[in-house]
C-alpha cells in the first residue's frame, strides 16, 4: 500500500522560489571582480535569474547541454547555478587553478556548449579557445563598461546586456528530480581528473541537510560567508542551503587574502565561515599582526585538509570562534561527516575539546560510514583501529560521468582513499590518504598527525609530512617546514619538540626548512611532488 501524499519533484529553482517568496529582502553582497561591493535581496536575485534563464534559451541552450562557468564567488555566479539548471541544463563549475592542459581535457570530455567567464580568467581562455571546439559561445560576466577591448577571442558576449534584453517571466519547467543539475570533476593527482554528476534531489537533500541544526544550523539569524570557491564542489553547497535557510550570503570574489576577507567579515557582520586551512592561516596572521579581533564570527568550518591543533586553539582562545571540523569529498556533494559542538564537548577542558575538535565528525542522518581492512572486512570502530574509510548515501556519487572507472565503488559503498578510524560513538578521525601513510618497519606512521604537532610550533607556518624510501624500514617520514617570516629554528629544537607527543620510531629521520611547498588547485599539498623530489634522500650513502 503507497500512501496519499502530493509527488512533487525536488528542483533547484525551488530553492530560490522560496528565498524570493520568504525571505525576499535579505542580501547576497558580493565583491565584484571590478571592485565594488554589489548588494540584493533574493527576490531581485530571482528575476535576473529568470532573465538568464531567458537568455540562454536565445542562444541556443537545450536540456542536458553542459554550460560551463569560469567564475569566483559572485552574485552572477550564483545566478548561473539557478538559471542554468532552472532549464534542465548542467552547471559545469571549472577551477582556474588547474593547468590549462587540464582544464582542455576536461571542457572537452564534459563536451561544454557555453563557457561563462570572470574578467580575471580570460587570459586562460585565451589560452585554450583553439582547443576546445565543442564551446559554442563565450560569455563575458561584466558590463558593458568592463568588457575587454583588446582580447583576440571571437564570439564575446556581455552578461549584463544579455540578462537586460530579456524579461523576468519564466515558468520553470517540470523535471525529474533525479535530472543531472551539477558537474565538479575530482582534482586528482595521478589520471584524468573525474567528474561527479549531481542531480536535483541529490542537491535538495543534502542542502536540507546542511541546514539543520546539529549540521551547519542555517537560518534567518546566519551570514555566511563561503570562502570556500563556488568552483570546488558548488562552495559546500552554500549557494543551495544559503537560500533555502533564510541566510544572509557573503561572496568574497577575488579577494581571498587575509587583509581582504578580515574587511569584509567585518564590515557585513558574517557569523559563520567556510574555507579551507591555508585561508584561515592567512587571515589569522593578518589578525594577529594588526591585533584585531573577529568579532561576531560564532563558527568557521575547516574542510579540504585536516585543521591543526594550533589553529583550532588560535581561533578559540584569540577570537571566542568555534571551529567545526568537516570532512567530504567531491563525490559526497561534499558534507561528509562534521565535527559540530555538542553539549558534552562543551563541557570539556578547552585543552581535551581541542584535540576532539580535531576529529572530522559524524555523519549527519543519510550518510553512513564504515572502515574495512584491504579484504573489506569491516573493522572494530574502538577509534583505535585504522582502516579504508567507506561511504554511502543519497547525495554520494554511485559511478563518474562518462566513465567505465567502477574500482572505487565496492558493493553499494564509495571507497574514499582515507584511512580513519571510528569510536563507539561514531565520531571519525582520518588518519591520512591511503596513498599517503608512512608503512615503516611493517607499523603505520600517520602524516597528518605529524604535521599538526609541528605546526603546533610558534615558529613554525606550514608543514608537510611525507614517506621516503628507506633502505632498512621501506619508508621513513621526512618532514619539511616553512617558517614564520623571521622566524628561525633548527632540525634539532623541532625533534625536541616533537620526542614527548609521538612514539619514538615515529619521529622523522630528517627535518627540513623550505621556502614554500606545492599546493595543488584546492589548496591541498602536493605530496606526490615531494614524495618525487626527495625519493633518493635516505638512500645515499
Amino acid at each position: 500500500m503507497l500512501g496519499t501524499m502530493m509527488q512533487r519533484p525536488l528542483s533547484i529553482p525551488a530553492l530560490l522560489e522560496h528565498a524570493a517568496r520568504c525571505h525576499g529582502d535579505t542580501e547576497i553582497v558580493t565583491r565584484t571582480t571590478e571592485g565594488p561591493i554589489h548588494r540584493y535581496g533574493y527576490a531581485e536575485a530571482l528575476q535576473r535569474s529568470k532573465q538568464l534563464a531567458n537568455a540562454l534559451i536565445r542562444l541556443g541552450a537545450h536540456p542536458n547541454d553542459r554550460i560551463a562557468t569560469l567564475a569566483w564567488n559572485t552574485h552572477r555566479h550564483f545566478e548561473l547555478y539557478y538559471a542554468i539548471s532552472g532549464i534542465g541544463a548542467i552547471v559545469h563549475t571549472l577551477n582556474p587553478r588547474l593547468f590549462v592542459d587540464q582544464l582542455a581535457y576536461i571542457i572537452n570530455h564534459a563536451a561544454d556548449r557555453y563557457l561563462f567567464v570572470d574578467l580575471t580568467f580570460l587570459p586562460i581562455v585565451e589560452q585554450l579557445a583553439e582547443r576546445i571546439p565543442t564551446v559554442l559561445e563565450l560569455i563575458v560576466l561584466t558590463d558593458r563598461a568592463h568588457m575587454p577591448t583588446h582580447s583576440h577571442l571571437p564570439r564575446l558576449h556581455c552578461y549584463e546586456e544579455l540578462l537586460a534584453a530579456e524579461n523576468s517571466q519564466f515558468n520553470w519547467p517540470t523535471m525529474d528530480e533525479n535530472r543531472a543539475a551539477a558537474l565538479c570533476y575530482t582534482s586528482g593527482t595521478t589520471g584524468h581528473p573525474k567528474g561527479v554528476l549531481y542531480s536535483h534531489r541529490s542537491t535538495l537533500l543534502h542542502a536540507l541537510t546542511v541546514c539543520q541544526r546539529q549540521v551547519l544550523d542555517l537560518s534567518a539569524d546566519t551570514a555566511v560567508l563561503p570562502a570556500v570557491p563556488m568552483f570546488h564542489v558548488c562552495a559546500w553547497g552554500m549557494p543551495y542551503a544559503a537560500p533555502l535557510g533564510g541566510a544572509r550570503l557573503i561572496l568574497p570574489g577575488p579577494a581571498l587574502d587575509g587583509a581582504s576577507l578580515a574587511r569584509l567579515i567585518h564590515d557585513e557582520g558574517a557569523n559563520l565561515l567556510l574555507g579551507v586551512p591555508t585561508l584561515w592561516l592567512d587571515l589569522l596572521n593578518h589578525l594577529r599582526a594588526q591585533e584585531q579581533r573577529l568579532d561576531g564570527v560564532e563558527r568557521v568550518v575547516i574542510g579540504g585538509a585536516a585543521a591543526p591543533y594550533s589553529m583550532i586553539k588560535e581561533f578559540d582562545e584569540r577570537h571566542g570562534v568555534f571551529v567545526v571540523h568537516a570532512w567530504g569529498m567531491t563525490e559526497t556533494s561534499p558534507i561528509g561527516t562534521l565535527n559540530s559542538p555538542t553539549p558534552q564537548m562543551r563541557r570539556l577542558p578547552a585543552e581535551a575539546r581541542y584535540r576532539q575538535q580535531m576529529k572530522q565528525g559524524r555523519p549527519p542522518f543519510g550518510v553512513e560510514i564504515r572502515i574495512v581492512n584491504d579484504a573489506g572486512e569491516a573493522l572494530p570502530e574502538d577509534g583505535k583501529t585504522f582502516g579504508r574509510l567507506l561511504v554511502r548515501g543519497p547525495w554520494v556519487a554511485n559511478g563518474y560521468f562518462r566513465s567505465e572507472e567502477r574500482t572505487a565503488f565496492v558493493n553499494g559503498w564509495f571507497d574514499t582513499g582515507d584511512i580513519a578510524t571510528i569510536d563507539p560513538s561514531g565520531t571519525m578521525q582520518i588518519v591520512d590518504r591511503a596513498k599517503d601513510v608512512i608503512k615503516s618497519g611493517g607499523e603505520w606512521i600517520s602524516s597528518i598527525e605529524l604535521e599538526n604537532l609541528a605546526i603546533g610550533h610558534p615558529a613554525v607556518k606550514e608543514a608537510c609530512v611525507v614517506g621516503v624510501p628507506h633502505p632498512k624500514w621501506d619508508e621513513r617520514p621526512l618532514l619539511l617546514l616553512v617558517l614564520q617570516p623571521q622566524a628561525q629554528l633548527t632540525e634539532a629544537e623541532m625533534l625536541s619538540h616533537l620526542q614527548d607527543k609521538v612514539a619514538k620510531w615515529w619521529l622523522p629521520d630528517r627535518v627540513i626548512i623550505v621556502d614554500t611547498l606545492p599546493h595543488g588547485s584546492t589548496g591541498k599539498l602536493q605530496k606526490n611532488v615531494l614524495r618525487e623530489q626527495y625519493q633518493q634522500l635516505l638512500l645515499k650513502g
